[in-house]
Order: structure tokens, then C-alpha cells, then sequence
């Protein structure tokens, strides 16, 4: 897989504060990547560093290959920037607000209208294209700015809370474009949020900051084997279970039960090979099986867990 972002022992202080303490993480093209972390973590100061805005106080950063310290215009004529409270002129239509920044990333006059027609339908926005921005709602305003964004055809696009303060029906609208941008353009996704169930629905990899040090970095499947030595388990029947059979559950070598619920047993396993001992246990003590699932840990199960332990082997 080619790195298409890459910090090297990435620091950033300022008088009375330090926004990244050393860090180090890499981006692959093609990923959905999720920066996570409570505001003020230094989600917002790493977007600026990663685009050559801000210069760090030590460390390295690459774009593209490019340094962000000596390369920032070139990798700002690559990059897309959404910012948690994006600006856009009121007065003006959707179409104009297009036409205007494309101007600034440097799309020829002849381009422009082809280019803006584009972007408004990707975000099902061609219905209003001739009305002023004021008078579109948040979400609207949300999926225009995107747009905006996406003028120049990034390869990267980097979005902060891209859905803070929207209703669930924007959010969901807005979270089903960054899926679209991800596998239908091949975009790299670079989202900062503090949403932990859109980041587990739309990314393949998060980091989690907190005071500008990363936690804990990798996919949600990678995260959940380091952290947790057992795996959880829900099992059903047809008819709620006799003590025979909760028993024979308890007895079986590697499992603790958690609870039982009407005709469900949740239960930990240290190793999903020992499912099918639990099966033939159960069959043998005449439980009628219905199903069984090993459950995954959700992500908001890892990140508290990782806020916790004050943090994991990178």
C-alpha cells in the first residue's frame, strides 16, 4: 500500500501550550482515516501542520512525498479542507459560490461550469444552484461546502466534524457522500471527529488523540485483539435454558458467563475455537441451539477502554 501521509516524531507547541507531542502515524491512499478525540485534543492544529499552515516546532510531516514546512503550496493545490465551520458567501447562489473558489485553485473560465454542474450533483444540489445560500439549511450548507472542498479534484480530502450540529437525516446524507468520495472516486478520507459511532460506520483505521498525543492507532479488528483477551459471545435458544444448561456453559473451559436473558446466555470465550465444545455442551444437556454470534467490540468500547489505560503500544 502507497503512504500518502506520514508523521515522523511530529511536535507543535506554542507559548503557554503543546497542541501535538510528538507523534508518528502513517495514512495509506485509499484510506478512511479517523483522527479521534475530545475537542481541544489537537485534532484542528494537526489538519493545519499536515497542509503546511502551520510550521512544526520539530519532527517531520509528508504529503504526497512532500515536505509540509518547505512544500505547503504544492500540497494545498492537492489537498481538500473542510473545516468544522466552513465559510461560504450567503448572498450569493450555490452555483456563483462554486465558481468563485474554483477560481482561486486555479480552474481555467472554460472548466468551471463543467466542473461546478459536477460538484452540485454529486451533492444533490443541482435543484437549488441558482438560489442564494442563505436560505439553505445547515445540511445544505454542509454539502456545499464539501463541494467547495472538492473544486479541484483532491486527492485528499480532509474533514473536521463534517457533521457537527446536523440533524441525523444531514448526518446521514453527508456520512453517505464521504462513503461514496471513498469507494466510488478513490479518495483518501482524512476525518477528524469526536463521533465515535460515524467513525466506526465510515473508517478503516482511526487514531485516537488526546492532549496531542496519539493513544492507540489501527484498524478496529486490530484494536479489539490487543486490547481484550476474550471474546464476546451471544448465544440464543428456542426456549429459555434450564440451569442444566447454563451450567454446562459455566463448566466449559475458557468461558465466564455474563448474564441470561430470556433465552439468550452472554457470555466471554478466550478463544473462538472453543465455540463448538460450548455447542455439543449445550445439544448435550437438550438445549434446543437457535443461534450463536461472537460479537465484535464496538469502538466506543475500545476508545474508553484505551482513555483508561492512559493508552496502548502504538
Amino acid at each position: 500500500m502507497t503512504t500518502i501521509i506520514q508523521a515522523d516524531n511530529l511536535h507543535k507547541s506554542f507559548p503557554t501550550t503543546t497542541a501535538i507531542d510528538h507523534i508518528s502515524f502513517e495514512v495509506f491512499e485509499g484510506e478512511v482515516f479517523g483522527l479521534l478525540g475530545p475537542n481541544g485534543s489537537g485534532k484542528t492544529t494537526l489538519v493545519r501542520l499536515l497542509n503546511g499552515v502551520l510550521t512544526p516546532t520539530s519532527g517531520r510531516a509528508y504529503v504526497f512525498g512532500k515536505d509540509v514546512t518547505t512544500d505547503g503550496s504544492w500540497i494545498r493545490a492537492r489537498t481538500g479542507v473542510l473545516t468544522e465551520t466552513p465559510s461560504l458567501y450567503e448572498r450569493l447562489t450555490a452555483k456563483k459560490n462554486l465558481s468563485f473558489f474554483g477560481r482561486f485553485y486555479g480552474i481555467t473560465d472554460s472548466e468551471i461550469p463543467k466542473r461546478t454542474d459536477e460538484m452540485l450533483s454529486l451533492m444533490h444540489l443541482s435543484d437549488r444552484a441558482d438560489e442564494p445560500v442563505g436560505g439553505f439549511s445547515k445540511g445544505m450548507k454542509q454539502r456545499l461546502a464539501i463541494a467547495r472542498a472538492l473544486m479541484h479534484d483532491p486527492p485528499i480530502l480532509f474533514l473536521d466534524e463534517p457533521t457537527s450540529g446536523l440533524d441525523p437525516e444531514s448526518s446521514r446524507q453527508v456520512e453517505d457522500i464521504i462513503q461514496e468520495l471513498a469507494s466510488d472516486e478513490q479518495k483518501t478520507i482524512f476525518l477528524c471527529t469526536h463521533n465515535l459511532s460515524q467513525a466506526e460506520r465510515l473508517c478503516s483505521k482511526v487514531a485516537m488523540l488526546n492532549t496531542g498525543k496519539i493513544l492507540a492507532e489501527g484498524s478496529i479488528q486490530d484494536l479489539s485483539r490487543r486490547l481484550f483477551s476474550a471474546v464476546p459471545v451471544e448465544m440464543e435458544l428456542l426456549n429459555e435454558p434450564s440451569p442444566a444448561v447454563i451450567q454446562a456453559v459455566r463448566n466449559t473451559r475458557g468461558v465466564t458467563v455474563d448474564s441470561v436473558e430470556g433465552t439468550t446466555i452472554l457470555f466471554h470465550v478466550t478463544d473462538k475455537e472453543l465455540i463448538p465444545s460450548i455447542i455439543r455442551a449445550v445439544i448435550q444437556e437438550g438445549g434446543d441451539m437457535f443461534r450463536i454470534a461472537p460479537q465484535d467490540y464496538s469502538l466506543e468500547e475500545i476508545y474508553f477502554t484505551v482513555q483508561r489505560q492512559g493508552g496502548m503500544t502504538v
